[in-house]
């Protein structure tokens, strides 16, 4: 874990559970790592309270686990939190393209033109990481432009189970085309105000990842719980 904590606002202990949780999804701690309160406080100059109470908002969320006397772990991959979390993030997401067909801030839907561009432009380098970074931006540009950004709070913790997944099922290009033509098709059903066509859009877009998640089971075993 080489990477520094980036300089930013809030707590040292919010710093380093979301530089730790960064690392979690990218996989750079790959699951079943031990991670050390001492080792994470010496390599960032802070105390091990605020690490401690970084690792209890990871395993709040249930990314690692703290067992007591063993220390902490940075959990498996399970398909069923993974299921649970794809659940509850359908259900937000279509509603919140649905409100977005009723009213949709045009600052945001300026913005999302922007982000889809970028998107494009990080799958055909083959780049991963501002991929996500820019989907993740689309999710709340929807959520800010249908005047509910609380929706995305909402998603936020919960959705860190499908990302793990996500890292393994786009590999290359011609995996992460595809998801920018289901965001434009999610917008050009918000822009004709067709509420069911985009929360259908929406619907298969979060579905996708189901489509992979047999091949990388079974492709990266030691990554899932049994």
């Amino acid at each position: 874990m080489n990477t520094p904590f980036p300089v930013g606002q809030g707590s040292a202990a919010q710093r380093i559970e979301n530089e730790l949780r960064r690392l979690i999804i990218a996989l750079e701690l790959p699951p079943g790592s031990r991670l050390s309160e001492q080792d994470i406080a010496e390599r960032h100059g802070v105390s091990r309270q605020p690490v401690r109470e970084a690792l209890i908002g990871l395993a709040r969320t249930r990314l690692v686990e703290i067992q007591p006397q063993r220390g902490t772990t940075v959990v498996k991959i399970s398909v069923r939190k993974m299921m649970e979390a794809r659940f509850v993030r359908e259900a937000i997401e279509t509603a919140v393209v649905r409100r977005a067909c009723a009213s949709f801030d045009q600052q945001s839907r300026e913005r999302i033109d922007d982000l889809l561009e970028m998107q494009e432009q990080a799958a055909r380098r083959n780049d991963h990481d501002a991929f996500q970074r820019y989907d993740e931006l689309f999710h709340i540009a929807l959520a800010e432009g249908a005047g509910c950004p609380l929706a995305w709070e909402a998603v936020q913790d919960i959705k860190a189970h499908m990302d793990r997944v996500c890292q393994l099922t786009l590999p290359s290009p011609e995996a992460m085309l595809p998801l920018i033509d289901q965001h434009r098709a999610i917008v050009t059903a918000i822009d004709s105000r067709d509420e069911d066509a985009a929360a259908e859009a929406m619907r298969r877009h979060l579905t996708e990842i189901l489509r992979a998640l047999p091949r990388v089971e079974a492709e990266n075993p030691e990554l899932f719980s049994s």
